[in-house]
């Protein structure tokens, strides 16, 4: 029930009069609308010009990569209205700014520009506001210019290292090494 869905005519009324499992099935079925871009063979950069506000700024968070044009507002604007977000946001920003950080952004529901977003680690880049689909494409050919499956190794590694131990980061990165030669070899599945 992210601030969009919360406004839209009537959503609030109806999600309200459900059962609450009901619901919880409903932001459940929000949730997976946000969540395909974690999958490791999806690299999802979000390009962000004016106002990202509440599920904009959840569907910013589930992206890799964020580029920012320089006129960016980012908020996490649900406690404005009494909710909390619910778009899978609040874990992605804990990873990318830590809880106390998170914690303040959103429980004030204040907006930040893209200036303090770069600094405190939301943003891959910012750059002037004419610029931003330059920007972007210049990002995707760079990772469209070197081997795909090589880069969904990469994601995979860097999006469980926080859940790893060192051996077991190593571990990950020697098994995923090893399919990326057989497969250059001609071996691979």
């Amino acid at each position: 029930l992210a601030v969009a869905g919360a406004t839209g005519p009537g959503s609030f009324a109806e999600l309200a009069a459900m059962p609450e499992a009901e619901c919880a099935d409903r932001i459940a079925g929000y949730q997976g609308g946000f969540t395909w871009l974690h999958r490791p063979d999806v690299v999802s950069i979000a390009a962000v010009q004016g106002h990202a506000i509440g599920a904009g700024f959840q569907l910013a968070l589930a992206c890799d990569m964020r580029v920012l044009a320089a006129d960016a507002k980012l908020s996490m604007a649900e406690v404005t209205l009494g909710l909390v977000p619910d778009l899978a946001g609040t874990r992605r920003l804990v990873e990318l700014v830590g809880y106390s950080r998170a914690l303040e952004i959103c429980a004030t529901g204040r907006r930040m520009d893209a200036t303090e977003a770069d600094r405190i680690g939301l943003a891959t880049l910012v750059v002037p506001n004419d610029e931003l689909d330059a920007a972007v494409r210049d990002l995707s050919a760079g990772l469209l210019a070197n081997n795909r499956d090589a880069i969904v190794e990469i994601k995979a590694l860097l999006a469980g290292a926080a859940g790893r131990s060192h051996a077991e980061q190593q571990r990950a990165e020697r098994e995923a090494q090893t399919r990326r030669i057989r497969d250059l070899a001609g071996r691979g599945e």
